[in-house]
């Protein structure tokens, strides 16, 4: 076994990208990470593990603060290849906070790289190639505005709270919010007034992940969310994009219920689990 070090995203893609395309929806994250635009890419660690044919058995990618994100190829367990990548982090003292991988393989690192670890939360990967008529509710969908800016950034961090996951202050928020608007990728469902939004997180090379998906407390159970899903991810398709996918909490049945109504169906279980100090 050999592991790979890649200097660059180019280096990274023209080595992985083809066993990442093997299960696409799978390892979006990876994928996105080869077109992230962001300048300074000085301190991510880009890695493959190698047998000794050369062939691929183990791909990581990470960009701090960020979780380490492994996949194996074509989901065969290796454990070599997992311990050898998991000496190579403590050797360079690279300590990401946690790992981010199909459940088998999150807790098989995290039982060679730490002696303490907690599940911090399980995700459905959900797959939709087409989207199912379903009564859609009171209103309609519509991209974002710029008055949207005075509600959407607060919409923002109850959305990080509730999820658990990075939660940035409001000037943040107002500033990333900017950033979507004219490119609709952002969308509200209105009935009256605004009422549920979803997002078009990032792509891979044939689909587009939905994100974001947030209603308010007193505004949920009214199918304002399965109606604002629905629509972004049939735009999507309009768009040309061949599936689209997202996230969902494993362990919230309703969330779940909601994307499989709109024809969302669950590919495998991803483990988030973070390594304590």
């Amino acid at each position: 076994m050999k592991l790979i070090h890649y200097e660059n995203t180019e280096a990274f893609a023209a080595d992985t990208l083809e066993i990442l395309l093997e299960n696409e929806v799978q390892n979006n994250l990876p994928i996105s990470f080869i077109n992230n635009k962001v300048a300074d890419k000085s301190n991510w660690f880009l890695a493959s593990v190698k047998d000794s044919s050369g062939e691929i058995t183990l791909v990581a990618a990470c960009t701090p603060p960020f979780n380490i994100v492994l996949y194996e190829t074509r989901n065969k367990p290796n454990d070599v290849a997992v311990k050898l990548l998991s000496d190579e982090l403590k050797s360079l003292e690279f300590t990401p906070p946690g790992v981010l991988a199909e459940q088998g393989l999150a807790r098989r690192f995290a039982e060679v790289h730490s002696n303490s670890f907690h599940l911090h939360v399980s995700m459905n990967i959900m797959r939709l190639d087409k989207v199912t008529d379903i009564p859609k509710a009171p209103g309609f969908c519509r991209p974002l505005r710029e008055d949207d800016l005075v509600y959407v950034p607060y919409w923002e961090r109850a959305f990080s709270e509730e999820c658990d996951v990075e939660t940035y202050d409001i000037p943040t928020n107002v500033e990333r919010a900017k950033m979507r608007l004219g490119n609709d990728t952002h969308y509200i469902w209105e009935d009256g007034h605004p009422v549920s939004q979803a997002a078009h997180g990032r792509s891979t090379k044939n689909g587009a992940v939905v994100n974001a998906v947030y209603t308010p407390p007193h505004y949920r159970g009214k199918g304002y969310a399965s109606s604002v899903v629905a629509e972004l991810s049939r735009i999507l398709l309009e768009r040309g994009n061949k599936f689209c996918c997202l996230f969902a909490d494993a362990n919230n049945p309703i969330s779940c219920g909601i994307y499989r109504k709109i024809g969302y169906y669950d590919l495998c279980v991803f483990d988030e689990i973070k390594f304590e100090s």
